[in-house]
């Protein structure tokens, strides 16, 4: 749905402390009151979750996302090294881009999956050039449509109408979990206690509780009971490794997200290949961008990825379902 170019927009650059200003603005206001007739060029996105599973009234219960084309405003955030170095920037991006009034820490990690997706579409167009290692490892460069993915393929009769919610029987141990899929605001929670879990116990020995500490986010109830300090218990004592990978494994099959599958044929043996797409930092930074900052470390978590490489790559780590958009310092 494309609508007139506000003459006025983009306006002037901003600097880094206005960028500042006007995230912790929409911080404290992270609902928007009211949808406004935009005067930008917009396309409404279809979301994995095709809405069943947020609360009847919520503005993505439509299984629909209306974003803006990128300008020159959101460069401004894109190449923000405050942003950058905290974190936050893909995150101020698309919130920067969606123009329907919902609020985005209930967006479930797949659905922004596919805003982020379609937002670099829209302002870079569909070809994505990427370097990919074949299981010999041999390299080469593929130009890959990014139109091509579609949502997975969910069986709806899993899903109960505006509930997170699902059951599973863990198959060694037979007891009955509640579990619900994570949102936006539930990985900045996530986050946070594991920071605070490394300055505290995690300190001498070094180990993450990402994983615990995601499950424990997950998990609803343990055979009917919903104490948190029960269900916390069970994580760190009685979860059995089986159980957790049959349960994780099943999570990630249900949860509503973009296919990144990709196939491609090998330069030198031939054969047909197929992997899960990486992302590069070429994904939203253009390659001179890369040259002029490659000394960026930005973090983004949500994207279910696969190992990459350059100067920045998204890590999926099969065992904590975290993902990292990360660059290392390098020299160009």
């Amino acid at each position: 749905m494309s609508k007139e170019v506000n003459p006025d927009y983009p306006g002037g650059r901003l600097s880094d402390e206005e960028l500042k200003s006007q995230v912790i603005q929409e911080a404290a206001a992270p609902i928007k009151s009211a949808t406004k007739a935009s005067k930008y060029p917009t396309e409404i996105i279809d979301l994995p979750s095709g809405g069943i599973l947020y609360p009847e009234g919520s503005p993505l219960s439509e299984g629909k996302v209306e974003i803006k084309y990128m300008t020159a405003k959101e460069e401004d955030i894109l190449t923000s090294q405050n942003l950058i170095k905290n974190g936050t920037v893909i995150d101020v991006l698309l919130r920067n881009l969606i123009v329907s009034p919902i609020n985005y820490n209930d967006l479930l990690v797949g659905d922004k999956n596919a805003i982020m997706i379609a937002a670099r579409v829209l302002a870079y167009g569909k070809q994505y050039e990427v370097e990919l290692t074949s299981p010999t490892g041999d390299k080469q460069k593929e130009v890959v449509d990014l139109t091509q993915f579609e949502a997975k393929d969910i069986d709806p009769n899993i899903f109960t109408n505006g509930e997170n919610k699902f059951e599973f029987k863990l198959p060694a141990s037979k007891r009955t979990i509640e579990f619900r899929l994570l949102t936006h605001g539930d990985e900045g929670k996530i986050q946070s206690e594991i920071k605070a879990n490394k300055k505290s116990r995690n300190r001498i020995n070094g180990v993450s509780p990402e994983l615990s500490t995601r499950l424990k986010y997950m998990i609803v109830s343990i055979d009917g009971e919903y104490d948190r300090m029960a269900i916390s218990k069970f994580v760190e004592n009685e979860f059995l490794s089986r159980d957790s990978l049959a349960f994780r494994e099943y999570m990630n099959n249900i949860s509503p997200d973009i296919d990144l599958t990709y196939k491609y044929y090998g330069e030198t043996d031939g054969q047909e290949h197929e992997i899960t797409l990486p992302m590069t930092v070429q994904f939203f930074w253009p390659r001179v961008w890369i040259q002029a900052h490659s000394a960026q470390h930005v973090i983004w978590h949500g994207v279910p990825l696969t190992r990459g490489f350059l100067l920045g790559i998204i890590v999926w780590n099969a065992s904590t379902s975290s993902q990292i958009l990360s660059s290392k310092t390098s020299r160009c």
